[in-house]
């Protein structure tokens, strides 16, 4: 498996002239953007059942929170593209491991394995990916933050 493209050349973000620290830091901000978009993704697909549970919003983001991998895996399943034994072997992780995250009896993943399971999300969910980009590219240039960016993904 080669190594994992940076997000922030899967956005056109030009990082010639960050430090490798700044490089890192928003490496781990792109990260937590594009796992925020993706609770609020799944937020908006589980709106009737959060209603129906009468879910609080605090409640629901502690669901979200823990079900976030288990989410994203039957996402990519439900594809068809991948089974368990490919997102395994995509991750390389353990297939059982890779079932317990889909059947929900862990909710603690590495953040290294959710980073992969990402990138393979970002694979076979290109047009999602696309608008969650877009979104985030939105948001920094709603902050006033200051990337150049040459295209987006």
């Amino acid at each position: 498996m080669s190594a994992l493209p940076s997000l922030s050349k899967l956005l056109g973000i030009n990082t010639s002239t960050l430090s490798i620290k700044e490089h890192v830091l928003l490496e781990a901000g792109l990260f937590v953007c594009i796992c925020e978009e993706l609770k609020q993704i799944f937020s908006e697909e589980y709106k009737e059942y959060f209603r129906l549970l009468n879910f609080t919003t605090e409640k629901e983001n502690l669901m979200l929170e823990s079900t976030l991998t288990q989410l994203i895996i039957k996402d990519i399943l439900s594809t068809e593209e991948y089974n368990l034994k490919g997102i395994a072997y995509y991750t390389d992780t353990f297939e059982e491991v890779v079932e317990e995250f889909a059947i929900g009896s862990n909710a603690s993943p590495s953040a290294i394995f959710l980073r992969k399971l990402i990138n393979l999300h970002m694979s076979v969910r290109r047009e999602l990916y696309s608008f969650i980009m877009k979104k985030i590219i939105a948001n920094t240039e709603d902050a006033g933050l200051d990337l150049e960016i040459s295209s987006v993904a």
